[in-house]
């Protein structure tokens, strides 16, 4: 199991995002090596709620839902870094064994225009929403009698090119790990996943330009060619897709 670690927590708090937030201190003690990090805040939240907390009125809020690294909810900055100090995680595959016995942890939401705070830890994330919305689908007949995709023949290589850019769970660590805010990877995964396959090719000259205009008009930045996104992606998502939704943008003005 490992020794329990006794940690002090500066978390954001912030009623809205119209008032100023802060970041308050906490300690908790016991903590096991094994657990995760929101399994951490449970435990604290715990506390506020049995007020074993003094001079604490509302627990903790964060988001979170599937916590197994698939719905992308639980996104947080952890000591500066998206998701935390380690990789091709999300911030409820982040084990405490990560940290050292008396450690200061510094938590706090995103950190992006785009993505304003609604309460402590909780930012709202619609903007992506509406990026999707906007092009993010195919024409499918699904009434009467639909095509059986398997009947479609797709070489591997662009199956599994589209795969890698379908696993995008939508977090928005890209976002928070760009200097300029920019939504290009989750565009180009979201754009590339539709317009590999032949189901996505009849809207595929559209599609690119509505997402694309759909996530400048969001306050989105531009991209930087750091690779920062790439970097901090819990999936591992490339930046290729990048040069193949921007080649995807040129050829949509040609007849």
């Amino acid at each position: 199991m490992g020794k329990l670690l006794s940690l002090k927590l500066k978390i954001w708090r912030q009623r809205n995002n119209k008032e100023k937030g802060f970041f308050k201190t906490y300690h908790v003690n016991n903590i096991s090596p094994n657990s995760s990090f929101l399994e951490t805040l449970d435990f604290l939240n715990n506390q506020i709620i049995c007020n074993e907390i003094k001079k604490e009125s509302s627990p903790i809020a964060f988001d979170h839902d599937c916590r197994e690294g698939i719905c992308g909810m639980c996104s947080l900055y952890i000591n500066g870094r998206p998701h935390g100090p380690d990789n091709l995680i999300t911030t409820c595959q982040l084990h405490m064994r990560n940290f050292r016995d008396g450690e200061t942890i510094y938590v706090e939401p995103w950190r992006a225009k785009p993505f304003p705070i609604i309460k402590d830890l909780i930012v709202d994330r619609s903007s992506f929403d509406r990026i999707m919305i906007s092009g993010g689908y195919i024409s499918v007949n699904t009434s009467g009698n639909p095509i059986d995709g398997n009947m479609i023949p797709i070489s591997k290589d662009i199956a599994d090119k589209a795969f890698d850019a379908s696993i995008c769970i939508g977090c928005g660590a890209c976002v928070v790990a760009c200097k300029n805010r920019s939504a290009m990877l989750f565009v180009s995964a979201k754009v590339s996943q539709f317009s590999l396959l032949p189901q996505g090719k009849i809207e595929r000259k559209r599609r690119v330009l509505n997402m694309v205009n759909k996530m400048d008009e969001e306050g989105f930045g531009s991209c930087t060619n750091t690779k920062a996104c790439e970097a901090e992606c819990p999936k591992g998502i490339s930046t290729e897709y990048i040069s193949f939704m921007n080649k995807e943008y040129i050829r949509s003005f040609t007849i």
